[in-house]
């Protein structure tokens, strides 16, 4: 009994001792990919906005999201065209075991045989194309991993640009809310007017109109609200049933960021990463070129034939049931119908797609930054002064609530000076939100790189 219990403790032991590793290199692989996903956007970007909601969506969404985990896919499955394209300039070895058994005419034996091939194949890469072949796939895994960064750049931009989309319409709504209930209350007003003779059936009609088309801006602002947040459950890959439950800061609440960079370094463009795969590209059309060249030269393989035959068990695997064969060749086509020449024009013809593309993509980049650093500033300038007017309008307001204290204007006139003061509210909360998108545009346009 004691060997049995010894023998249970023992294998539970071993199982726990085994086991620990696994999720701990489970748990670092896992905390690696998550250091690599937040070095990809710079997350230490988005913490100057100092709202935990924003990070948090982003962080789900580098976790999460569909397209990005596509992108590894991809990453991978060029990794691994790599790894099979080296496959041939490897030698192929096949071994097997063919039993057979035979009669031959007029005799009435049959005769039973077992034999042990081993078959190797070998092209010998003497000019280097499956070399240069293994090189172009590496260019295309380079491309992949550029085409991964972008992908995280861009997933993360729109989150957080329709992150601050919901939150200006949050603002944008709670202000129509109180513009309907000020048009309600001037329409209200105006038919007491109305009956009173003191304001015309015109003026009265167009206070009820205003009422209607005040409720219906509501709707619109409600629906486009509700579209961000359908959006926004798909970045971060949560179901839309979820919506109502998305937390965010309310717009008053929202840090004033306002690094404005009066230039930015070559460097950053040509760190982008859309850019660094148009290099590589070129580079992988390069080696194209040298591929189809090589399609002239001759093939060169090696064929190898090792087997054992044996007819019976007595006689074994000896020397001398042993088969051995060693060959070589060199091909060489004579006609193939113009097809190496029109791949090799192909191929050129490919490279200065390429190039072109090349150039186009730096002149993108350029122009991106720069639009993004004028829109930056111009709207900038554009929330201040819409600021300033509305602090000027403000104190218009006080002034007006005094005089209506003191009798000197009407509740009407009030307000009618407060849905003023309202929709010029609307303007800079537009206007802010608005420079706020325009950060991440400078984000998107330099790769994380400010």
């Amino acid at each position: 009994m004691n060997k049995k219990y010894t023998a249970i403790i023992l294998i539970i032991s071993l199982v726990m001792t085994t086991g620990t590793p696994v999720f701990a290199i489970q748990d670092v692989k896992a905390n690696k990919q998550v250091e690599s996903s937040v070095e990809k956007v710079n997350i230490k970007w988005w913490e100057k906005y100092n709202d935990p909601y924003l990070e948090e969506y982003i962080l789900k969404a580098l976790n999460n999201n569909h397209d990005l985990k596509i992108a590894a896919l991809k990453v991978e499955e060029a990794k691994q065209n790599v790894k099979l394209q080296f496959a041939n300039e490897l030698p192929s070895v096949n071994f097997g075991m063919s039993p057979a058994i035979s009669k031959l005419p007029y005799n009435s034996n049959t005769t039973g045989s077992f034999s042990i091939p081993i078959i190797v194949n070998y092209e010998a890469d003497i000019f280097l194309k499956n070399h240069d072949e293994t090189k172009s796939k590496k260019k295309l895994h380079e491309v992949a991993k550029y085409n991964e960064k972008s992908a995280y750049i861009a997933i993360s931009s729109t989150v957080g640009a329709t992150y601050f989309n919901i939150v200006k319409l949050d603002k944008l709504i709670e202000l129509q809310e109180e513009i309907i209930s000020d048009r309600k209350n001037i329409y209200e007003l105006m038919k007491i007017r109305n009956n009173q003779g003191l304001t015309s059936t015109a003026d009265l009609i167009a206070a009820e109109k205003a009422y209607v088309l005040a409720n219906a801006d509501l709707l619109d602002l409600k629906k486009a609200r509700e579209i961000f947040l359908n959006s926004l459950a798909v970045l971060i890959s949560e179901s839309s049933a979820n919506i109502e439950e998305f937390s965010r800061l309310s717009y008053d609440d929202l840090s004033s960021v306002e690094d404005i960079p009066t230039s930015i370094p070559t460097e950053v463009i040509t760190n982008r990463p859309d850019y660094l795969a148009a290099e590589k590209i070129v580079e992988k059309a390069g080696l194209d070129v040298k591929i189809a060249k090589k399609e002239f030269l001759p093939n060169i393989n090696i064929f190898g034939l090792y087997s054992f035959n044996t007819f019976s068990g007595a006689s074994g695997m000896g020397w001398e049931n042993a088969l051995m064969a060693l060959a070589g060749s060199a091909m060489l086509d004579l006609f193939n119908g113009g097809a190496k020449v029109a791949n090799l024009k192909l191929r050129k013809n490919y490279y200065e797609q390429s190039l072109e593309n090349y150039f186009k993509t730096n002149l993108t980049a350029i122009q991106e930054v720069n639009d993004s650093l004028c829109s930056l500033k111009m709207d900038n300038d554009k929330y201040h002064k819409n600021l300033d007017s509305y602090k000027m309008q403000e104190k218009e307001y006080k002034f007006k609530e005094i005089k209506y204290s003191d009798g000197l204007i009407s509740k009407l006139d009030l307000l009618q000076q407060k849905e003023t003061l309202l929709t010029m509210n609307k303007m800079v909360v537009n206007s802010r939100i608005d420079y706020f998108i325009n950060q991440i545009s400078l984000y998107k346009a330099t790769a994380g790189n400010l």
